[in-house]
């Protein structure tokens, strides 16, 4: 074991006294000294939550605590959510309320117990100096959201703070709620939501939060804190029931109690100095290293895992910067997991007006999966009768999971909600699809998906990606397609659509499964683009194209339409995405033009936008058009979601029926955040906000993903790319792993090919099921 003879905490709360008493009761020898600003057993806040899990972690680090913990906790397993003047009530969700107070007291009084040193009324203003007056070997920063240590060394920490748009009291009341209660309430102004859950047998927590803008246009920024109080109290009186709000912040004056919650994040967490010539670190924890958004609980979670996770790693007996260094690997990934969490719930909260044109039940649904950590299933865990009844609301009939809903647009009705999307196959030949592409979209179309995607293809032949890319510029281009699409059509109840595009400054490059994006070796042919502004460093810069050739340009988009639809093609996509030429107009990073085609966002869309409409006259009027665009290029100076959301507009008003919404690619430089899910909260944005539908995309991988970007109304449809890749059959896959759940629906959600099919699958399910069981059945109780 790795020994250390003393520690300091800067920074009584959770975090530091409860990484005090891990170390002093895994070390008894080390002194263990916490130091606070404030008086003995005094703190200021309400009730704090942490979720079942997160009490099993406590049980495990240090039973004795866990125990009082658990005894004072008041639990809870429904949430409520009021809407509109109506209520839904769903379980299973397994929620523990404490006073912050009660936590500190039990806290203080277990470290007490074990011989931790706590010194209170101490303001630590020279941590050297208090870690050399108690021979510090480690220094804990753990003082907090505004820690001062952290901001001494921000050259080093780096931290990242972002203020968030709402401003949020934090009050108590004595009504006792039952349940873990949202209520929103509209005003003249905008809404406002509370977050209210009861801690103690007589109190509660009660948050009201809402859009800076629409505090601000109510007064309460002017308001005294009585005077905002009772607005709230006036507002929400009717979940009341006569009991008063109270605040426990008197030492602060006027509006100062509503504040915005500041988002942090440091790039490193653990930083040495030199005191009294030892080298000493100070570690970063809790508050002082990251903050979660209240809205999903998580902070002192956080607090309390990291100081489990830094004494479980001395236990280990590595030297300390080992230890230290694992610590900081480790929790700054679970960190950033919560905090992609509470971003996205952030967010939602953040923008309440964007879901209220929902009814109730997919607002709860919506607010419940708001952080696309609960899904679809963990709701089915959690309360099965409340989600069957949700899905037979959103069915409008029995039960079905969503993404098996059949959707229809224009004159086509997909009879589920997955997508195959296009993917670039470079395996053309002289852009003439053969073959090989009859196999690949052919078995996606047998298995079980509504539409498969011909990748994009070009309107010209320098308009390809790479010489293995499809065109649709000849007779046998049109014939070799119409081969394919008569196939589907006569051996599926699959659609078949295709993307039409061009590469831009992104063409001439070499086949996927070479260096992909690089020049070709050989055979470079010209490029252009909306302006000269190259992809890379290593590749052609292509030319401005001129006002004649986006003439020439248009009406060839024009003649693949008419050939797409002389194929027998269901739907069209318009590819203004990922760099391309018609992406390249979109973006000020790639768009440098001075005429009437740059400058502004407008500017910049009025070619894609033209092309677009030539398009739409020229394709059926009963088939779909959708546009598939970049909603954040993840790069500095270029488009931003905001953006996208009049991207968006735009092309509604054009004629688009849906938004196919991707991101980035735009540039080498660019720098996604990726996750599970990461690009469908633009698809939400963009759909709830502009009212035109949208396909999701990017990481959607299980029909868990699917079923509840369905069914909280974030995209219409979902197109999955990599898992149908590997398995031509992935939805009818996922089918059978959802019947093997006992998760049934009619008959008539899916058709007999498919039936057939899913059987199939399912019994491999099962089988597989019964040989894990049969495999592990003898080490039961080893």
């Amino acid at each position: 074991m790795n020994k250390l003879s003393s520690v300091v905490c800067v920074g009584g709360g959770p975090a530091g006294l409860y990484f005090g008493l891990l170390m002093k009761k895994q070390q008894p020898d080390c002194r263990v000294t916490v130091v606070e600003r404030n008086r003995p057993f005094d703190t200021f806040g309400w009730g704090v939550v942490l979720s079942d899990q997160t009490l099993g972690n406590l049980r495990v680090a240090d039973s004795e605590s866990a125990k009082l913990i658990g005894e004072a906790f008041n639990h809870w397993d429904d949430i409520e959510v009021f809407f509109k003047g109506r209520s839904v009530r769903s379980g299973g969700h397994g929620f523990c309320g404490i006073g912050r107070k009660h936590l500190l007291n039990i806290l203080q009084e277990r470290c007490m117990a074990l011989g931790v040193d706590l010194v209170f009324e101490t303001d630590v203003s020279d941590e050297h100096a208090i870690a050399a007056k108690y021979n510090a070997d480690l220094v804990i920063a753990s003082d907090g959201l505004n820690s001062r240590i952290r901001t001494r060394y921000e050259n080093v920490f780096q931290p990242d703070i972002d203020q968030r748009q709402c401003r949020f009291v934090w009050l108590g009341t004595h009504k006792t709620f039952d349940a873990f209660t949202f209520a929103f309430e509209q005003t003249e102004h905008g809404w406002f939501q509370a977050h209210a859950y009861k801690f103690d047998g007589n109190t509660s927590t009660f948050i009201v939060e809402t859009p800076e803008e629409v505090w601000k246009a109510h007064g309460i920024d002017q308001m005294s804190q009585e005077e905002g109080i009772a607005f709230c109290q006036k507002l929400f009186g009717k979940y009341l029931d006569g009991h008063d709000l109270i605040s426990n912040a008197k030492h602060l004056r006027g509006s100062a109690i509503w504040i915005r919650f500041p988002r942090v994040i440091c790039k490193t967490w653990v930083h040495h100095e030199d005191i009294q010539g030892k080298r000493t670190p100070i570690v970063l924890m809790g508050d002082a290293a990251h903050t979660a958004h209240f809205s999903i609980g998580s902070g002192t979670k956080l607090a309390l895992e990291d100081a489990i996770d830094l004494a479980n790693e001395f236990a280990t007996g590595e030297d300390t910067d080992t230890v230290l260094q694992a610590y900081e690997a480790r929790r700054s990934v679970e960190v950033l997991k919560i905090q992609n969490a509470a971003r996205n719930s952030t967010e939602w909260f953040e923008n309440v007006d964007r879901y209220t044109g929902m009814e109730i039940e997919q607002f709860a649904y919506s607010l419940l999966t708001r952080s696309q950590r609960i899904s679809h299933e963990n709701l089915r865990l959690r309360d099965a009768k409340w989600l069957e009844g949700y899905e037979s609301w959103f069915a409008k009939g029995p039960a079905v999971p969503p993404m098996f809903t059949p959707y229809t647009v224009r004159g086509l009705t997909l009879k589920n909600r997955i997508v195959v999307s296009p993917m670039a196959q470079y395996s053309a030949k002289e852009g003439v699809p053969g073959d090989y592409h009859l196999v690949h979209l052919g078995a996606r179309a047998l298995g079980g998906a509504a539409m498969v995607m011909v990748e994009m293809t070009s309107p010209v032949p320098e308009g390809r990606i790479t010489p293995g890319c499809p065109g649709l510029y000849t007779d046998e281009q049109e014939a070799a397609f119409k081969r394919i699409v008569d196939f589907v059509h006569a051996q599926s109840d699959a659609a078949i659509g295709i993307q039409l595009g061009h590469s831009g400054p992104k063409g001439s490059t070499q086949l996927g499964w070479e260096e992909i994006d690089e020049p070709l070796a050989q055979g470079n042919w010209p490029l252009v683009a909306a302006s000269a502004v190259p992809y890379g460093e290593q590749n052609q810069t292509p030319a401005a194209i001129s006002l004649q050739d986006m003439e020439t340009l248009k009406q060839a988009f024009v003649d693949s339409t008419r050939r797409a639809a002389a194929a027998g093609f269901d739907w069209l996509e318009l590819h203004c995405a990922h760099g391309y030429l018609l992406a390249s107009f979109i973006s000020p990073l790639t768009n440098h033009r001075t005429d009437a085609y740059g400058g502004s966002l407008e500017n910049r869309c009025r070619y894609p936008l033209e092309v677009f409409a030539a398009m739409r006259a020229a394709w059926p009027q009963d088939k779909p058009m959708s546009v598939r665009i970049s909603a954040h290029d993840w790069a500095p100076g270029g488009t931003e979601p905001d953006d996208a959301i009049e991207i968006a507009r735009l092309f509604k008003a054009a004629g688009c029926d849906m938004i196919d919404v991707s991101s980035g690619q735009t540039t080498r430089d660019a720098k996604p955040v990726y996750g599970r899910m990461y690009q469908t909260p633009f698809a939400d944005r963009i759909r709830n906000e502009t009212g035109i539908a949208t396909i999701a995309v990017g990481a959607i991988s299980e029909a868990d993903h699917a079923n509840s970007i369905i069914a909280a109304g974030r995209a219409d449809l979902c197109a999955v790319a990599r898992p149908h890749l590997a398995d031509p059959a992935w939805t009818l896959h996922e089918a059978a792993k959802l019947q093997s759940r006992a998760v049934n629906w009619p008959k008539p959600y899916l058709s007999g090919r498919d039936q057939l099919y899913r059987e199939i699958a399912r019994q491999q399910a099962m089988q597989a099921s019964q040989a894990v069981v049969a495999d592990a059945a003898p080490h039961e109780g080893g």
